[in-house]
């Protein structure tokens, strides 16, 4: 986190754990107003990888699993995957004027990423840089995000993934009533500052809360190449296009597409639970004879009580059994609706 934005947020009152905001004095709270209000988040949790060079749009396309050439003003939902189809990264994809990309991952992926899609750059005019320190993410998200928006820069994106060029900032609309903004760590306390006038302060688990309810999968480290990327709905979310040409996994996630082999995909469960659930926990139900029937994509505290999370699993699990986590023995997970339709198995 770049330093100044940190001593910014702590005159906020943030308290900051391994440089993410933890909450601003009322952890509950602000999972309530997230659900319920309009919220202002610091997105640290997350990092930047800037890919510039006139081979930029060429190298992307050949080594992501979604079409980089239909990014114009709108960004979109991508992965990094092995040689076998799993995926090693998420991303949330846009440009700005120019040649310029940018990548957003979990800033804990940042340095691995970076390396490994430096290993392919061989002859091609390309450079790769993390920029996590050089920018400030700040999601806005609620009833009221849309008007405040445009009472501070005067228009907002209006579609989904939109994406929106200020002159000191970039506005890209995630979500109905949700948008997350870049711009330079000089500008960022003025512009918190006049969205804090009608927006809480809130930690960055709730903009993890969100992205988990709106059914977005995030890759960590503990699940790196555990799914293809079907099994955890990038497809359903404009992350997979089968209709470019080839990169990294793409005969796997092809054949997984048109020859109907999926039998794991993503649900979005509430559990009551003592203990936290954590990404790469294994799910069970009785029908896998002892075998985990699912794994935890993302998980977070929810409002009131329990935790939500985002699971891959058994699809004949889901559909005719109680998962539980951890174990046989473990809490039980209480289905929710997704955001989105699930394909009929």
């Amino acid at each position: 986190m770049n330093p100044d934005w940190q001593n910014f947020l702590q005159q906020q009152g943030a308290l900051l754990r391994e440089d993410i905001v933890q909450h601003f004095g009322n952890a509950q709270g602000e999972l309530a107003a997230a659900q319920s209000g309009t919220i202002l988040c610091d997105l640290s949790q997350f990092g930047i990888l800037k890919v510039t060079g006139e081979d930029a749009s060429s190298f992307l396309q050949n080594m992501l699993s979604s079409d980089v050439r239909e990014i114009e003003q709108r960004a979109q939902h991508s992965s990094l995957n092995s040689p076998k189809g799993r995926m090693l990264a998420t991303f949330l994809i846009w440009r700005t004027d120019g040649t310029d990309y940018f990548l957003q991952l979990p800033r804990s992926l940042c340095a691995a990423i970076q390396k490994r899609l430096s290993m392919f750059v061989l002859r091609a005019k390309v450079k790769i840089t993390d920029v996590s320190e050089q920018q400030v993410r700040i999601g806005l998200s609620g009833e009221g995000a849309t008007a405040l928006l445009q009472q501070h820069f005067g228009s907002v994106p209006q579609d989904a993934m939109a994406v929106g060029q200020h002159d000191n900032a970039c506005v890209i609309r995630v979500g109905a009533q949700r948008f997350q903004i870049d711009t330079a760590p000089q500008y960022a306390p003025a512009l918190w500052q006049s969205l804090s006038a009608a927006a809480r302060h809130a930690g960055s688990n709730c903009w993890d809360w969100l992205n988990i309810r709106e059914g977005i999968p995030v890759i960590l480290p503990a699940t790196q190449e555990q799914f293809v990327p079907q099994m955890a709905n990038l497809d359903l979310i404009g992350g997979v296009s089968f209709k470019k040409g080839c990169y990294p996994g793409q005969e796997i996630v092809a054949r997984m597409q048109y020859l109907g082999k999926l039998k794991r995909r993503m649900y979005l469960a509430h559990v009551e639970s003592a203990d936290m659930p954590q990404a790469g926990n294994e799910l069970f139900s009785t029908d896998m004879e002892g075998q985990a029937s699912g794994m935890v994509v993302n998980a977070t505290a929810a409002p009131g009580e329990g935790c939500d999370l985002l699971a891959v699993l058994q699809i004949s699990s889901r559909e005719t059994q109680t998962v539980h986590l951890q174990s046989l023995q473990g809490a039980a997970l209480q289905f929710l609706p997704m955001p989105y339709s699930l394909p009929s198995a």
